[in-house]
């Protein structure tokens, strides 16, 4: 029979930031914008998240090889391929592992004009839609030019049928970001509004956590993916990497 699901799912956030940095910077300084010179997809990892990446990738190398990621689906953001292929190096992948394959449905949800700006920031130069986003909350608000939580969802709802349709039986990697994670929690385990924001709530997504789904024949008519574990730090914890929690820059007001 055919699976129609792949037989393991990895969804991971990429390591550490300089954005990351950045943004603790400017919020410890009760500044308006995040001090970042380059484009929101062209950040890079801090040293501290390349020590996670690596250590992430001695954890999955520490599988058989026939148990590691064989199908590696990256978000083209730096900070995203800069994490995959640390996990590479560190000997994370299974040895018949293609290339890194960098899906676009998967990047960093947009903020459009709220992006580089901290909470205070935004509630000086765009009073405005501080309040729509109070009124609305995060799951609909969608300031100009950027992204409300369900416009993510509405592409990763054709991102899923890609690992539907394609990756049958493989075992997959998903490299992103923290808003990616929840949302693609959100469509695999059929929830609603209020479930993912209580878990949102409940604490940020750490770089390079892992988010792990099996395959279980037994549920539905032809079967499907489980969550096995969520937010699980445990392989940097074991590395001796620091664990880190911070939203992104561009997350400000997510």
């Amino acid at each position: 029979m055919q699976k129609r699901w792949p037989e393991r799912l990895w969804i991971v956030r990429h390591g550490q930031s300089a954005g990351n940095v950045a943004r603790d910077a400017a919020d410890a300084a009760g500044l308006p914008e995040i001090d970042i010179a380059v484009r929101d997809a062209d950040v890079p990892l801090s040293r501290l998240g390349e020590e996670q990446s690596l250590a992430l990738g001695r954890w999955f190398g520490a599988m058989a090889t026939d148990e590691r990621p064989n199908v590696v689906l990256i978000s083209p953001y730096r900070r995203a391929k800069q994490t995959a292929e640390l996990v590479g190096s560190a000997g994370g992948l299974s040895e018949d592992s293609p290339e890194l394959i960098i899906d676009e449905r998967l990047r960093e949800k947009e903020f459009g004009i709220l992006d580089r700006l901290t909470r205070a920031g935004i509630e000086r130069a765009h009073p405005q839609q501080a309040e729509f986003r109070r009124l609305l909350g995060k799951f609909y608000h969608r300031p100009p030019g950027g992204e409300s939580w369900c416009d993510v969802i509405l592409r990763l709802r054709s991102a899923i049928d890609t690992l539907s349709l394609h990756y049958d039986g493989c075992r997959v990697l998903v490299v992103a970001h923290q808003v990616v994670v929840l949302c693609m929690r959100y469509l695999l385990e059929h929830m609603t509004e209020e479930q993912i924001l209580k878990i949102d709530l409940e604490g940020d997504v750490a770089n390079c956590a892992v988010t792990e789904y099996r395959f279980e024949a037994s549920q539905g008519q032809h079967g499907a993916l489980v969550l096995h574990r969520y937010n699980f730090v445990a392989p940097l914890e074991q590395a001796g990497a620091q664990v880190t929690l911070k939203p992104d820059a561009a997350l400000a007001a997510r």
